[in-house]
């Protein structure tokens, strides 16, 4: 299989072209990434004299370039690229958020329907349900209503809705995933759960929004990996399947689990001003994915957070780069 995957430098991207290339000895991939501050080609520093691996810088909303590449002939797209961070999408604005995750997301739909592309997956997030409350026992559905509350989740909404559309319409071969909280190696230092241990490391607070007690379902990159993979092979089009790893857990605990396994006192949380829409309780029920395709989370919470947290401890100056390249490319961005 000849496989272009979006946004590959980053994240779940990297950890994904790892996870392929190591099951499928016959398997080419072209990571396609428009490198800003969090796509990494360290991620995949490993593959860089791997021959069934290539890198091509671009943008997914780039439609001359998007279709200039996949003319070349892909059996399968596989969809990572996306502007993440929340709080960048209130704070910083919305319209990088809109761009990437919903026009991009068409920009590579057509060029999918344009050269009979056998099958594309989009990642997308649970965030676009909006939100549950703590005390409610229900989960996210793959029927639950849209109803994101950010402005990163609502562009990615855009996006699943367009995959929607096309598949609809034209019979686009599309599946969406919606996952939960991911961890695990190289995931950007802005995010939670390296944010609060590279604070941590450093003898400083830990904010947390609001009291703490915002809950999200957490899953192991490479558990997620695998999902994706089921779906790339045996996903069903127009369908979508959730993503989860049956854990919830608190902001609060988080910070606590990270504090006891640095040796670190609780004195370093600290509370600050909520930020505005922030959704309560993320939930998902991953039951279609796993009676349907077969997968389940392989990777159990109390043994991969500590491994997490020791990834980030001895790899402090890969996350030190990863700063300074942020500084240079986006000095505005906090």
């Amino acid at each position: 299989m000849k496989l272009f995957v979006t946004g590959g430098a980053g994240f779940i991207g990297s950890n994904f072209i790892r996870h392929i290339l190591g099951k499928y000895p016959d398997y080419q991939v072209t990571n396609f990434d428009k490198l800003t501050y969090a796509g990494n080609l360290d991620n995949l520093s490993d593959l860089v004299n791997e021959p069934r691996y290539s890198f091509i810088k671009g943008d997914v909303a780039d439609e001359t370039r998007v279709n200039e590449i996949l003319g070349q002939g892909y059996d399968a797209v596989v969809n990572f690229a996306a502007e993440t961070h929340v709080d960048r999408s209130i704070h910083s604005g919305a319209r990088d958020f809109v761009i990437t995750n919903a026009l991009g997301v068409q920009t590579l739909l057509d060029a999918v329907r344009k050269f009979d592309i056998k099958k594309m997956v989009q990642i997308s997030t649970d965030e676009v349900y909006g939100s549950l409350e703590l005390d409610d026992p229900s989960q996210f559905t793959e029927d639950t209503p849209f109803q994101p509350n950010a402005p990163y989740a609502a562009a990615k909404a855009g996006g699943d809705m367009m995959c929607r559309a096309a598949f609809k319409t034209y019979g686009v071969p599309v599946v969406v995933s919606h996952c939960s909280n991911n961890y695990g190696p190289y995931q950007f230092p802005e995010k939670l759960i390296p944010f609060f241990i590279f604070k941590a490391l450093r003898d400083e607070k830990l904010p947390l929004y609001g009291d703490g007690k915002n809950v999200r379902d957490w899953l192991y990159v490479l558990d997620h990996c695998a999902a994706i993979d089921l779906m790339l092979h045996k996903g069903q089009a127009g369908e979508v399947y959730n993503i989860g790893g049956h854990n919830e857990k608190s902001n609060l605990e988080i910070a606590k689990i990270i504090l006891r396994e640095l040796g670190k006192s609780e004195e370093l949380l600290t509370f600050v001003a909520d930020r505005p829409g922030h959704d309560r309780r993320y939930a998902i029920d991953p039951a279609k994915i796993e009676r349907e395709l077969g997968w389940s989370p392989k990777y159990d919470f109390a043994t991969a957070i500590p491994e997490t947290i020791r990834w980030y401890k001895e790899h402090q100056t890969w996350a030190k780069k990863l700063e300074t390249r942020k500084a240079e490319l986006n000095p505005h961005i906090k």
